[in-house]
């Protein structure tokens, strides 16, 4: 990967991450990836987070802006999934650095089960 192609690409990682820097962001983002891949409708999100729409609407806006999620439109309701595909990119870059290009964490503590 050349240096812009990789500098674009960390500031797109970089841009992930901040979306999902905020605690009822990161509650949607595991919700959606609870319910991959059919996901959820705006209204079941609000319920479940206990969200008012238009703080929800703001969330799930900047979630999708930077490619956290993805929404489709079904008659009324909006329909909104993880981006699994975004999301697996990200997890790759993070496990490179972190696993195999710099060794500084062992890949076995990250898949093993926590209590």
């Amino acid at each position: 990967m050349g240096t812009a192609q990789s500098d674009v690409a960390l500031a797109r990682f970089a841009d992930m991450l901040a979306a999902m820097g905020t605690e009822p962001r990161l509650r949607i983002v595991r919700l959606l990836l609870a319910a991959h891949p059919a996901g959820m409708v705006a209204g079941e999100l609000g319920s479940a987070l206990d969200l008012p729409p238009s703080t929800l609407s703001h969330h799930l806006d900047r979630l999708k802006r930077e490619g956290v999620v993805t929404v489709r439109r079904d008659k009324t309701f909006l329909w909104y999934t993880a981006n699994t595909a975004a999301l697996e990119e990200l997890l790759r870059f993070l496990y490179a650095e972190c696993c195999t290009r710099n060794c500084a964490c062992d890949p076995a503590h990250i898949t093993q089960e926590h209590s």
